[in-house]
């Protein structure tokens, strides 16, 4: 009798394992991200990506929405038990983040029915790496404009500014762009050339996305992109006025910090 029952037991316990083996299988890609490939667009603050955010929005296929926060939102398992339950799905807080990041994205592209998710944060450019990781397959564009303009265009908005600081953020900033763009596959943008030649720019960007361009890009004026408010974009009256407007004139070289000369030259901009 006692041969039987531990003969039975272990006959359960193979039923069970059999069973848990059928209940889960390995995850499959599809399983990983609702939204396989996103597009990022690595930038400075004070780049003009709000301004390449509207155009891309005015897109029929394209949802660029305003600057998203991704890396800001974090995931806590609050107990211990927690932390085991979620092991056993072979999910620890860096990939349950992931997890949300993607949700968020996939949330929004479907609210607005079209294929292309967009995310224009410049805080992306911090975290290039985290974002290859989450998403291999996603897809980057490079946003450069003149160090020196971004400065000049910081301070312009905050006279409170200080000249260094003010520098050493930007310079943290183009490092972390360059170094991103010297590592992932992407298309590099520049923002005087698309203040410049509008139409050819994003015909560019149109066919590195896949998708046919539309004349209606042009005129951001039309659409509704949301509010231009500060800490999600630009909110200068530039933006709002719905219309491209001119990059300034790029800045004299004697006229670029010291600190920036050296990625200005890098970047192939007069220095």
């Amino acid at each position: 009798m006692i041969v039987t029952d531990r003969r039975m037991r272990r006959l359960a316990r193979g039923v069970r394992q059999r069973m848990r083996a059928l209940a889960e299988p390995p995850v499959p890609q599809t399983a990983h991200r609702l939204v396989p490939d996103p597009v990022f667009v690595i930038s400075s603050v004070r780049s003009g990506s709000t301004l390449l955010r509207v155009l891309l929005n005015s897109h029929p296929q394209i949802r660029a929405p305003h600057e998203m926060h991704l890396r800001t939102l974090s995931i806590e398992l609050t107990r211990p038990y927690t932390k085991k339950a979620m092991s056993q799905l072979d999910l620890d807080q860096r990939e349950l983040e992931h997890l949300l990041w993607d949700r968020i994205l996939h949330r929004e592209q479907v609210r607005s029915g079209r294929p292309v998710i967009v995310d224009k944060t410049p805080g992306n450019a911090m975290v290039w790496e985290r974002l290859h990781e989450a998403w291999p397959k996603a897809r980057y564009i490079f946003l450069l404009r003149h160090p020196a303009s971004m400065v000049t265009s910081l301070i312009n908005g905050r006279p409170d500014r200080g000249l260094e600081s003010t520098v050493r953020e930007v310079l943290m900033y183009v490092e972390a762009v360059e170094a991103a763009r010297t590592a992932l596959p992407g298309l590099t943008v520049r923002y005087e050339t698309l203040t410049d030649a509008p139409e050819e720019t994003t015909r560019e960007i149109c066919a590195f996305l896949g998708v046919e361009w539309t004349p209606k890009m042009l005129n951001y004026r039309k659409g509704d992109h949301g509010p231009f408010e500060a800490y999600i974009g630009d909110w200068s009256e530039n933006i709002k006025s719905g219309e491209i407007q001119k990059a300034r004139p790029l800045p004299e070289p004697e006229e670029v910090p010291a600190t920036l000369q050296e990625i200005t030259r890098i970047w192939g901009y007069p220095c």
